[in-house]
């Protein structure tokens, strides 16, 4: 007989704001023990070295957070220009050392200028992507470099915010598959020496864009005054979804919708994914426009 997985049951979204030096998983099970959740799971991982937007999903939100892992990012990041490293920030090593060109707002701004918009990026070695069966950073660690494709990415907006002697500090909003560490690096290159992120901060994320986030000594501190205060800092799990369109439904749709049946909903958009709910306002997951006209349920959060 299987075991039953301990905790409880808590459904919603939390916006944690991630501490540096704690890997995302490290920071998802912390919380999930500080709620006694029996389910969660995070968004897309944050790298140790980077701080802010760590959605955690509890329960029933687990099945929207795919939504999230394709959502949109925004960071502020630094990047230290002179030295590059083997990870492309600094926790890794240094590999190169470069004389640092002299630099003003006026000579990085045209720099900049190429990198916003549809680029190309070489994925590190330092990643997750796998490579026959195996992380390339695994393999880096060991030392390998593989062959790896170039990917196109979207930089919807890249600013300057401030030139510090060797440091850029910038604003980046980005796509999907977005390496910042790639990002840094190119653009140091673009003018004439090495860098590295030396500090990264997640600000947005899909429909979350400068959310007030919540570290764990603000949990911490919500735990001491009972279970419901703390549930208290749970969003509600269409909080995710709210770049698609809602579809308010009949009961009678509605329940077919809950029996896992496409349906056919007069006036409903003809493409893309929706929200679904019901009469009285619950959120019962999302569905997607089917090319005859229906709208099909693919990610369900109430019961059959």
């Amino acid at each position: 007989m299987a075991k039953r997985r301990g905790g409880r049951n808590v459904t919603g979204v939390l916006l944690l704001d991630k501490p540096a030096g704690v890997t995302s998983n490290k920071a998802l099970q912390q919380v999930k023990r500080l709620f006694g959740a029996r389910k969660a799971g995070h968004t897309g991982s944050l790298d140790p070295l980077a701080t802010g937007l760590l959605p955690i999903c509890f329960g029933g939100a687990t099945k929207v957070s795919g939504f999230l892992l394709d959502a949109d990012k925004r960071y502020v990041v630094t990047c230290k220009l002179g030295v590059a490293t083997d990870t492309g920030d600094a926790e890794g090593t240094e590999r190169d050392r470069a004389e640092v060109p002299g630099l003003d707002p006026e000579s990085v701004e045209p720099v900049l200028a190429d990198f916003r918009g549809s680029i190309e990026q070489l994925p590190p070695m330092y990643s997750a992507i796998k490579h026959q069966g195996q992380r390339l950073y695994d393999l880096a660690r060991q030392g390998v470099e593989v062959e790896r494709e170039r990917r196109r990415v979207e930089i919807y907006d890249l600013q300057l915010l401030a030139v510090r002697g060797d440091e850029l500090e910038l604003s980046v909003h980005c796509s999907k598959g977005t390496y910042i560490r790639t990002l840094a690096e190119d653009i140091a290159e673009a003018l004439g020496t090495v860098g590295h992120v030396c500090a990264l901060r997640r600000l947005g994320l899909g429909p979350y864009q400068d959310p007030a986030m919540w570290t764990e000594e603000m949990l911490a501190a919500r735990a001491e005054q009972g279970r419901e205060a703390l549930d208290a800092t749970l969003l509600p799990m269409d909080s995710a979804l709210q770049q698609y369109t809602g579809v308010e439904l009949a009961d009678d749709l509605a329940y077919f919708v809950v029996q896992g049946q496409p349906i056919f909903v007069p006036k409903a958009p003809s493409e893309g994914w929706l929200r679904l709910y019901d009469r009285a306002g619950n959120f019962l997951g999302m569905g997607q426009a089917l090319d005859d006209g229906r709208i099909g349920p693919k990610r369900l959060v109430a019961r059959r």
